[in-house]
């Protein structure tokens, strides 16, 4: 049990564009569940999901890749989890461009991302600020432009709003 007198961990300036993009990623999570419970077609569902993994996720997922990530060794745990769990989640993406997607298959996705997210700034966030340096966590600023752009201003079908 966590003590209630546990203060949230301030996210170091080096990890807060990775966390706003995490929030698009809860977001597309919520616009998966949104689109369910309206009985949205899995068909339209699925294209926005592949849409958005193409414009946005797959980018994010590469930058943790190639400027976190290899900030720990290859054996560390948390590392370890962190690729598999991209694992995970770009073998439904890639199963999704051959096959179409069930609505089940759908909510394990989002539930899928929805835990990845929360496990990289809860844990993973938490152990890079612990074990890398200032002089490193600084580095990462000047690494990571981060990921602005809108990614549903090109995407005309909000089926998430009906």
């Amino acid at each position: 049990m966590v003590p209630k007198t546990l203060k949230p961990v301030k996210r170091h300036d080096a990890l807060v564009k990775f966390s706003k993009e995490h929030h698009f990623g809860l977001l597309l999570c919520w616009k998966i569940r949104q689109g369910v419970m309206d009985k949205i077609s899995e068909k339209r569902i699925t294209e926005y999901v592949l849409y958005f993994f193409d414009a946005d996720l797959k980018k994010h997922f590469e930058a943790e890749e190639k400027e976190l990530f290899v900030k720990l060794s290859p054996d560390d745990e948390l590392r370890t989890q962190a690729v598999k769990e991209h694992e995970v989640i770009y073998a439904m993406i890639n199963n999704w461009r051959k096959v179409s997607s069930s609505t089940e298959e759908l909510l394990v996705f989002a539930d899928t991302l929805d835990k990845h997210i929360r496990f990289e700034e809860r844990v993973l966030f938490n152990h890079l600020q612990e074990l890398l340096s200032e002089a490193e966590l600084t580095e990462l600023i000047n690494c990571h432009s981060g990921n602005d752009a809108d990614a549903d201003v090109a995407w005309n079908d909000k089926f998430w709003l009906t």
